[in-house]
């Protein structure tokens, strides 16, 4: 079959559809099923397409960001992903730590920081946890007051 040189958000469109309906469980795998549609990709833009699309890796394999519950575009609103915070505990005079179920700390970590709360300097997430980094206690305290009540109104829904 010849390889494809398609616009990237043809490429992207199915990589979306490729993530809804196959478990993909890294990039080069993605790779390889792109190349069997006949496209001529590499490793490299298959991971800016990751970025791009949202698709985040949660317990061994892509999912785009409709899997999870949220929004399918970028920038989709941090109440679709609050509920899914078990708790938030201040750590330090800059750092909240924030616990998720497992799989789901990445995805919120990512709404917080396309939310572009002015008291968020950053985050960094892992599996079940993510730690919000803020510029000091005053801010810290603002975000934790208001991830707090982001939790509180989704377990009131």
């Amino acid at each position: 079959m010849p390889m494809r040189s398609e616009n990237w958000q043809h490429r992207r469109a199915v990589i979306e559809e490729i993530l809804r309906t196959q478990r993909v469980g890294n990039q080069l795998e993605l790779v390889d099923r792109l190349r069997e549609r006949g496209f001529a990709v590499t490793q490299s833009s298959v991971s800016r397409d990751l970025q791009e699309i949202g698709a985040l890796r949660v317990s061994g394999r892509y999912l785009v960001p409709a899997a999870l519950g949220a929004n399918d575009a970028p920038g989709s609103e941090l109440a679709e992903v609050a509920g899914y915070v078990v708790s938030v505990a201040a750590a330090g005079p800059h750092l909240l730590v924030v616990k998720t179920p497992p799989g789901i700390a990445a995805l919120v970590a990512l709404d917080l920081d396309r939310e572009k709360w002015p008291e968020v300097v950053g985050t960094v997430a892992g599996d079940d946890t993510f730690f919000v980094a803020t510029a000091g206690r005053t801010q810290q305290a603002r975000v934790e007051a208001r991830l707090g009540a982001l939790v509180r109104s989704q377990s009131n829904a």
